[in-house]
């Protein structure tokens, strides 16, 4: 275990070189240094064979609890491999937005929708200030180890919370920061505390954290 997760936490340094350089930013809250955009170069890590028993998106999306018909949106999809599987939970009467500030995430992500016969995903180029999704229309907004990226996560929530149905769920997976065993790079990880620091002044309202993950914590919040 101790050599694969040296693996992946190399695996992950390396997809940090399509980073876009320049002088970090904090958050004016806690003083976070928003950690930048993981580039194309990280994209067959999203995808590795290990992904599953690593993180285990699978338990990911049962523990939400996401139902047939739900209209839900993968905020910083990358190469879609959430997407996929929030797809296949809501089923052909929901429907996934499928958001990314990348043109090129967003190809990985039309490519995967075609050749696996997708036709409940809309594909979403986002800003940095905006995911661009409609008005009060989505049941859940899920990020997955995305949000420590965002050079405007302030102008993000705010968007994010106007996308929400009434009592809509923003829904944050990310690497636990309390935890020293977690084999990745200290600015892509994310203490609960940190979170909320940062996700309720926007409005959102805590719900609870699940703990289930091998190696991340999912943080629900409500509108």
């Amino acid at each position: 275990m101790l050599q694969s997760s040296r693996i992946v936490a190399f695996a992950l340094l390396l997809s940090m070189a399509d980073v876009a350089s320049g002088q970090q930013e904090r958050h004016p809250i806690t003083g976070r240094a928003y950690a930048g955009v993981m580039g194309m170069g990280g994209a067959p890590w999203l995808d590795r064979d290990d992904r599953e028993r690593e993180e285990n998106p699978q338990l990911a999306v049962k523990l939400l609890g996401i139902q047939a018909g739900d209209i839900v949106a993968d905020v910083g999809a990358g190469s879609g491999y959430y997407t996929e599987l929030l797809a296949n939970r809501v089923g052909p009467a929901g429907k996934v937005y499928a958001s990314d500030l990348q043109p090129g995430m967003l190809q990985l992500i039309r490519e995967r929708i075609e050749k696996k016969g997708l036709k409940n995903i809309q594909v979403v180029q986002a800003s940095e200030a905006s995911p661009n999704l409609p008005n009060a229309a989505l049941d859940l907004i899920l990020m997955v180890d995305v949000y420590h990226e965002f050079s405007k996560p302030q102008e993000m929530l705010r968007a994010m919370r106007g996308s929400l149905k009434p009592g809509g769920r923003l829904v944050l997976l990310e690497y636990r920061k309390e935890d020293a065993a977690v084999p990745i790079r200290e600015e892509h990880k994310m203490s609960v505390a940190g979170v909320r620091a940062e996700v309720e002044p926007e409005g959102f309202r805590f719900e609870k954290v699940l703990p289930d993950l091998p190696w991340q914590h999912i943080l629900i919040f409500r509108k």
